[in-house]
């Protein structure tokens, strides 16, 4: 009697179920991580910039969060330039589950916190006269009309995520063009 046969089967059969329940099981896993249910973080005196490090709550105006896909905690950034930066460079190739940038229209300018909103359905206002922590910085807004009224009294020009262009939050440059240095 010969039981390799049989054995075989059987070795297939479980690892196809094995495989099977792994596939599924990643699968309900993904939906729980979809982007809608992801929730912002809160900031804190301790929040750092994930670029240089600065702490979020020592500078004025919009900060932001990316959750990756490959971590658990998000990534903050300290201005929206930063971020929008990151987004739109084309070398960004780690996965983004969720963006979220402050909604100025409610947050305080100068000591912002919460109001968290989907920064690629946010608009964005460039060139306007108020700064954020690394100087020039873009407003963010959930409304269209708040960012049409923040222009009219701040300078600038509204636009929506997706008209943004990566050449127009360019990071590169800094102390090196900064002629007060």
């Amino acid at each position: 009697m010969n039981l390799k046969p049989d054995f075989a089967f059987s070795l297939r059969s479980l690892l196809a179920v094995a495989v099977l329940g792994a596939t599924l099981g990643l699968a309900g896993c993904h939906k729980a991580t979809d982007s809608a249910s992801i929730v912002p973080v809160e900031i804190d005196r301790s929040t750092s910039c994930d670029l240089d490090g600065m702490l979020l709550s020592d500078y004025p105006g919009p900060k932001a969060q990316i959750f990756y896909a490959d971590q658990e905690k998000p990534a903050f950034f300290c201005d929206t330039m930063e971020v929008l930066s990151t987004l739109l460079a084309g070398e960004q190739v780690r996965a983004v589950r969720a963006v979220f940038v402050q909604d100025m229209a409610k947050a305080d300018w100068d000591h912002p916190e919460g109001h968290w909103i989907d920064a690629r359905s946010a608009f964005y206002v460039f060139g306007s006269k108020r700064t954020g922590s690394m100087g020039p910085t873009v407003g963010s807004f959930a409304l269209e009309a708040d960012a049409q009224h923040f222009a009219a009294e701040n300078g600038g020009k509204v636009l929506a995520f997706a008209a943004i262009k990566p050449d127009m939050v360019d990071l590169s440059g800094g102390a090196q063009h900064d002629s007060r240095m």
